[in-house]
């Protein structure tokens, strides 16, 4: 069933689809009257809909029934992504989204092959516009937020906030991540959990550190080394099924 996110709810029976929602829903999904869709509000409702008719650039349609979306993790899940090249980081913002992420923090790490000076805006345009179809594919209540890159010294901001917060680290031999996941169950769900990832170089030995000094334990993926846009998919589908989310 087609997937439409709008800006606001409803305040009524009728749902009003504009600018390239409408557009995509007449000339490139062909819709017609009395053809079921989902209107979602960004906030986790669900309403779904009957088309009425396409009228002056807008698509209008009768809301059936409202439901709350159960797509949605019930505590924040933040991928910190070292920025890998550009179709990488692509694959990862679309399977990502569909693994549950609340949000994907693009960070630039010492051995990361692509620098963004002066692009950055446009990227991350690019990137939400990749979000945003990805939790439409995946029936998300939520389109993540790909946020502006940062150091990783600044990311840490957001992370310290987190209930629990890990980095995926090749040389890491004492802790997997399920036992730090078993660990820290409790206080993630409750506030939410992030997962460091490296760029296609992998972390430098001082990042680490400086992750390990602000409390972000480092934890192993198993007994193989993954590519970067591996090692998230395999972090967050752990994270998921471990805590259910």
């Amino acid at each position: 069933m087609p997937r439409f996110f709008i800006d606001k709810r409803p305040t009524g029976d009728i749902i009003i689809l504009t600018g390239e929602n409408a557009a995509h829903a007449e000339r490139v999904l062909r819709m017609r009257a009395d053809e079921a869709f989902t209107a979602c509000d960004g906030r986790g409702t669900d309403y779904l809909c009957r088309l009425v008719r396409f009228q002056d650039k807008q698509g209008f349609g009768e809301v059936i029934s409202i439901e709350v979306n159960r797509a949605e993790p019930p505590a924040p899940l933040v991928l910190f992504q070292g920025i890998p090249k550009a179709d990488k980081m692509e694959f990862i913002i679309q399977k990502a989204v569909e693994l549950g992420v609340t949000s994907i923090v693009p960070v630039a790490m010492e051995r990361c092959v692509v620098r963004l000076s002066g692009k950055e805006a446009a990227k991350v345009e690019r990137w939400q516009k990749i979000a945003e179809a990805a939790a439409k594919q995946s029936g998300r209540g939520c389109i993540p937020e790909i946020g502006m890159p940062v150091t990783l010294r600044q990311s840490m901001t957001t992370a310290k906030a987190l209930g629990c917060c890990a980095a995926a680290y090749e040389n890491e031999k004492t802790q997997a991540l399920k036992g730090f996941l078993d660990a820290n169950r409790q206080a993630g769900c409750a506030e939410g959990i992030g997962i460091y990832i490296g760029p296609e170089g992998g972390f430098e030995p001082s990042e680490i550190g400086a992750l390990s000094q602000a409390g972000i334990a480092s934890v192993s993926l198993g007994k193989r080394i993954l590519r970067t846009e591996t090692a998230g998919m395999a972090a967050l589908a752990a994270i998921g099924f471990a805590w259910d989310i």
